[in-house]
């Protein structure tokens, strides 16, 4: 599975942004596809995913405030984001893993990794 992630760009403190994750060569439906952040300086750190049954999991401090879906009839994957904040920023990446459903924040776990797409919130 090849994906592509795209969606990024500048918005202000309480903006709001749709990120995809677009899959080809493959069919998103027998993956999980995770979405993770990087800041500078900082690790990659898990922020949500969507399981191949339709579970959903986030990461504490997204959680009210972006939502994972997936369509399956356009293998994409969406992370809206809403309520953005300045700690938000990052390059946002998406990638697959087919490991249990308890180790899913472990970016470890997931490959290939798409290239990934910056998210800069302004205060």
């Amino acid at each position: 599975v090849q994906l592509q992630a795209s969606g990024g760009g500048l918005v202000q403190a309480g903006g709001s942004l749709t990120l995809s994750c677009a899959a080809s060569g493959g069919l998103f439906r027998s993956y999980t596809v995770g979405w993770f952040r990087q800041a500078p300086g900082n690790e990659r750190e898990f922020v949500s995913c969507f399981s191949w049954d339709g579970k959903t999991k986030y990461t504490e401090s997204v959680k009210g405030r972006f939502t994972i879906s997936r369509d399956a009839a356009k293998n994409t994957v969406f992370l809206q984001m809403n309520s953005l904040k300045p700690e938000d920023t990052a390059v946002y990446y998406c990638a697959t893993t087919r490991v249990v459903w308890g180790r899913v924040t472990e970016d470890n776990q997931y490959a290939p990794w798409g290239q990934g797409t910056l998210v800069t919130v302004s205060s």
